[in-house]
């Protein structure tokens, strides 16, 4: 199935370096000379290996002579070499000392070395991506020499200064005569053809552009929906669109269409005025017949739609605290040109009984009394996006910084009411989605995956993310559900003691379920009981569990179930489950959710080495459960819409052909499911066509950043009726 999903999951995942000093993490040594030493050597290849040897050779001399004072400091005056590794260097340099002038002038020489390299400095630069994207920030690595011979990635600002110097850091962006168009397939190309009909359409001219007639052609089929949507659908986004991405049609870029048709060549308007207006006026610096302008004074920078096609520099250097100014020349490193990030295709909401609603409208839903809407998305852990498992995915596109951009920009779209989110690592939660959401109205509730399998960074331990409009809903009460704990709990009832090791090491997989349940302020009218509140129960779980363990998958799907089915017992309120479960439809855990029992003859039933699903009569709950998205098969109606959403689902199993689509598997393994006796669907988010996403191979692209499509269905409460 994914590729992730094959991972096993106790096994460790891969994590960014830590930001903390990397000195703190040298190994213990038995010999503090040769500790001292190799610290340099060591900490380097351990913060970016696959980089060059961090010191050149000619300078290398020079380190490790600073290196040695620092060494016979730490010794205790010793004047003998540290270790071998050192002593030719030392030896060289010493030689050549007495060689000179004389001794005399030899200590002074050494001594002013000596001082440069007990001084801040910087000893590499690294950009995490070369290729800088409109609206995500950039942060590169500095590694940094502190005046004790510590290496670190700690910044060291102004207002903290070590020794009398701080950091100080310049953005740079290069102004040449014109901007150059990207092609919008192709990103690492320049366009040398425009889409007039884009610019007729108003739709974002970073999406008009190619860099050759096979490159449009090519794209046509996906290209040309564009055209037939933007005709009839209100982009409530287009000024946000617009400062992101850059409009290159506007008459400010310097770049004009001409001829006839739906392409044409690109040319240079020489009567317009391209100088843009620089963020610090005074910052501008000629070098090599170019114009740099200063853009940014911080580590971080994100581009703007003004940098598009321009490259950056980036450059950083020890300044005096007193004096304001570099101790010394900068380090600096140049990005490529700037290229405006991917726009996916808008995604309509469909209502089930056939009109079109276009773009999702915030206004129209919040004003739809009674109705609300859910999205459940796997949005693919950092953790598990590596370059190894997600080849065909540019390295810049597979980025956490460009990523999560991508992420929110997406979802914060669909302007759901609640949100539940899988694979969401602690770390990005605490930093990043909490905070986000926040901003856009959302109230968090998160739970992570226990512990007793994981091995990785704690920090990069993903969970479930629910998030809800706090205009729209109030949180009652949340349940967290560990499924490591109810496997301690069968076994000790049903294992003898001999096997329950065997049998835990089989059943425990650290996946959870966030159960919340909440209030709407929306009220209920229409209802028998006008004035009662209305609740809700949203479920929202990830049962990582390899293929192979049929019987673990199923017993965690049942072992959730039996749990809402005490609070529905406990509270007659209607019910949402939604997550990734990790099975096709057909499957015993998708059979128990949709149809409430399970096919005693089904053959993923013979996989039960505990015997933790027998008797199968046991495999039953009584949750009137339906798939949100079977809904597209039962609806009336004809035309080109509801063609093609029929196109997109399985007739035998009245699910989507696919919410996961990888290079090596294509399925569903995501769903919406609702408790039909007390919620109706209204309408559902339209599914992806799989011949879109295979023009890049399979998703994460740069167009889509998750290996899977998010699902929203939007709801409406029934009248009350007592289960």
């Amino acid at each position: 199935m994914c590729p992730k999903k094959n991972i096993c999951a106790s096994a460790p995942k891969s994590t960014a370096p830590s930001r903390r000093s990397l000195a703190a993490e040298t190994p213990p040594s038995s010999h503090t000379q040769e500790r001292a030493c190799h610290l340099g050597a060591e900490e380097l290849g351990r913060f970016s290996p696959d980089l060059p040897p961090p010191i050149p050779p000619a300078a290398a001399g020079v380190a490790w002579r600073g290196r040695d004072s620092f060494c016979r400091k730490t010794l205790g005056g010793s004047t003998e070499p540290p270790c071998p590794l050192v002593s030719p260097l030392l030896g060289g340099a010493r030689a050549s000392a007495s060689a000179s002038a004389g001794a005399g002038a030899g200590q002074i020489k050494a001594g002013q070395e000596e001082q440069e390299w007990r001084m801040l400095s910087v000893v590499r630069v690294h950009l995490p991506s070369e290729i800088p994207i409109v609206g995500c920030e950039i942060t590169p690595y500095v590694l940094l020499r502190l005046p004790n011979g510590v290496i670190s990635t700690d910044d060291v600002p102004e207002a903290a200064p070590v020794d009398g110097h701080f950091m100080r850091y310049r953005w740079y962006r290069i102004q040449s005569d014109r901007k150059v168009a990207i092609c919008s397939v192709h990103p690492m190309e320049q366009a040398t053809i425009q889409c007039l009909g884009c610019l007729k359409s108003k739709i974002p001219a970073a999406k008009s552009y190619h860099c050759s007639a096979k490159c449009f052609s090519d794209a046509w089929q996906h290209h040309r929906v564009l055209h037939e949507r933007a005709s009839s659908a209100l982009n409530e986004n287009g000024a946000e669109e617009e400062e992101l991405f850059g409009r290159f049609g506007s008459g400010s870029s310097g770049i004009i269409s001409s001829g006839s048709g739906s392409m044409s060549n690109l040319g240079q308007s020489p009567g317009i005025n391209n100088g843009p207006v620089p963020l610090y006026p005074s910052g501008s610096d000629k070098n090599l017949g170019e114009t740099w302008f200063e853009v940014g004074r911080s580590q971080t920078y994100t581009p703007t739609a003004d940098d598009i096609g321009h490259v950056l520099r980036f450059e950083c250097a020890a300044a005096d605290t007193e004096k304001k100014v570099p101790a010394g020349p900068p380090t600096s490193i140049m990005t490529s040109r700037v290229i405006p990030a991917p726009t996916p295709t808008p995604r309509r909401l469909i209502q089930v009984n056939g009109d079109v609603l276009g773009h999702l409208d915030i206004d129209s839903q919040t004003s739809s009394f009674g109705a609300f809407t859910v999205l459940s998305y796997n949005i693919l852990a950092d953790a598990y996006a590596t370059s190894d498992t997600y080849s065909y995915c540019p390295t810049w596109a597979l980025s956490w910084t460009y990523r999560r951009q991508n992420l929110m920009r997406e979802i914060i779209g669909y302007h759901a009411d609640i949100i539940c989110l899988q694979e969401v690592q602690l770390n990005h939660f605490d930093d990043f989605f909490a905070p986000e959401f926040d901003k856009h109205g959302y109230q968090a509730l998160y739970k992570k995956r226990t512990t007793e399998v994981y091995a990785g960074v704690p920090h990069a331990i993903d969970g479930c993310a629910t998030f809800f409009r706090r205009d729209r809903f109030s949180h009652v009460k949340k349940y967290e559900v560990e499924f490591n704990k109810a496997a301690q709990s069968l076994t000790d009832a049903i294992i003898p003691p001999t096997q329950k090791r065997v049998a835990l090491s089989r059943l425990i997989k650290d996946n959870i379920a966030l159960i919340a349940v909440l209030e709407a302020k929306f009220g209920n009218q229409g209802t028998e009981n006008p004035g009662k509140r209305q609740l809700l129960c949203v479920a929202n779980t990830h049962v990582n569990v390899h293929q192979d363990l049929k019987d673990v998958k199923l017993w965690e799907v049942q072992t959730l179930l039996k749990g809402l089915e005490k609070i529905a017992n406990s509270a007659d309120i209607p019910m949402l489950v939604c997550g990734d479960f990790n099975s096709i439809p057909g499957s015993t855990p998708h059979g128990l959710l949709a149809i409430g029992k399970v096919d005693q003859l089904h053959p993923d039933l013979a996989i039960d080495p505990l015997g933790i699903l027998r008797p199968v009569s046991k495999l039953t709950h009584q949750l009137p459960l339906v798939s949100a998205y079977s809904s597209f098969a039962r609806m009336l109606g004809a035309g080109y819409d509801f063609e093609h959403q029929r196109r997109r689902m399985d007739p035998g199993t009245n699910e989507p052909l696919f919410t996961n689509c990888t290079r090596d598997f294509t399925g569903t393994v995501d769903y919406i499911f609702y408790t039909a006796d007390s919620l109706s669907v209204e309408s559902l988010l339209e599914l992806l066509d799989e011949e879109s996403l295979r023009k890049d191979t399979a998703l994460p692209s740069p167009e889509w950043s998750s290996d899977h499509i998010a699902l929203l269905a939007e709801f409406r409460c029934k009248p009350r009726i007592r289960r």
